[in-house]
């Protein structure tokens, strides 16, 4: 059996990793600490239960799965947390992920696939980005997600640790299928918000700030479907394995939308309107994040299936009704 070990599988993106990873053959091992995934989650494989910072659990999965490669997902990822709060997020994305590339390295696992986020570009807007964009965050989050980075970086050159890192922005949707969703308690992420506003779960939608300077006063952000997401991880794995080296990808569709217009989707896809104020702008958000994909869908073949916006509603809309991991 061909094993890869998959920190932050229990979440999100991590358990719609992991099956991606069961359908090509892999058998996804998940390593969480289960503060915001979900046992029920992990489906496809093993799970370990550990923290990313303590050393001893991880070289104990790394010596029972002898897994060929990481693919590594668990991070604090909350804007508004991290400008509160940052030292949690270089504890936790840094430090953790300092301590797992060490623990893969020593254990002879020398290819990683890392999640990384559009943030690292910080505040640019009115261009679409690229791997070359100047990199420039202006919250926590994103200031350590680029950290690591460059810490892949230096264990390349030092350890010959071999690295793909994809950096995105806003994605949604749901496994098609109905097996997995994005299911946060509690939900700060955008669509899945809406959602719950639609069906009274929370009395509205808070829109963070209406005087952006954006053609409607709203931010705009590029979303991407979890699916088309984890296929880029998968393809990005195999990169690896077949010996092509380190690379840098954008996962985006190029298209950017505003919070009102992801409003107007989400009325088309669900039939129902969504209740909404406007409050004020939330310290640590960007105006405008659109990230191009031109280098996935050249180099690693990368070709997004389902990742309209309506679609990515009405996944995430089919699975919200299913009552998610806590229904």
């Amino acid at each position: 059996m061909t094993h890869v070990l998959v920190t932050g599988g229990a979440g999100y993106i991590g358990s719609h990793a992991c099956k991606a990873l069961a359908a090509r053959g892999f058998v996804p091992v998940t390593f969480d600490n289960l503060s915001t995934g979900w046992a029920s989650a992990v489906r496809y494989g093993p799970l370990v239960t550990g923290d990313l910072t303590d050393r001893a659990a991880l070289d104990a999965a790394f010596a029972e799965y002898a897994p060929v490669a990481v693919m590594h997902f668990a991070a604090a990822s909350l804007v508004g947390e991290a400008m509160s709060n940052p030292g949690k997020y270089w504890r936790n994305n840094v430090l953790g992920s300092l301590t797992l590339i060490e623990a893969a390295v020593d254990a002879g696992c020398k290819d990683f696939v890392f999640s990384s986020t559009c943030a690292v570009y910080g505040e640019q807007d009115g261009v679409v980005l690229t791997e070359k964009s100047p990199k420039a965050p202006i919250n926590a989050y994103g200031s350590s997600k680029r950290a690591v980075e460059e810490i892949l970086r230096d264990f390349g050159a030092s350890h010959a640790l071999n690295s793909v890192i994809f950096r995105y922005f806003n994605v949604a949707g749901a496994d098609p299928e109905g097996e997995l969703g994005e299911c946060h308690r509690p939900e700060t992420h955008l669509i899945p918000v809406m959602l719950e506003a639609i069906d009274g779960q929370r009395p509205e939608l808070v829109i963070h700030g209406d005087d952006y300077p954006t053609h409607d006063g709203t931010c705009v952000r590029d979303y991407v479907h979890v699916v088309d997401l984890v296929e880029a991880h998968v393809l990005g794995l195999e990169w690896l394995r077949d010996g092509k080296g380190s690379a840098v990808f954008n996962l985006g569709t190029g298209m950017g939308f505003s919070v009102r217009e992801v409003i107007g989707h989400c009325r088309a896809a669900t039939g129902k309107s969504v209740p909404h104020r406007f409050g004020p702008r939330r310290a640590g958000d960007a105006v405008s994040l659109v990230s191009g994909s031109h280098r996935a869908i050249e180099d690693l073949g990368w070709e997004p299936q389902r990742s309209s916006l309506r679609l990515m509603i009405r996944d995430a809309w089919n699975w919200h009704k299913t009552g998610g991991f806590g229904g």
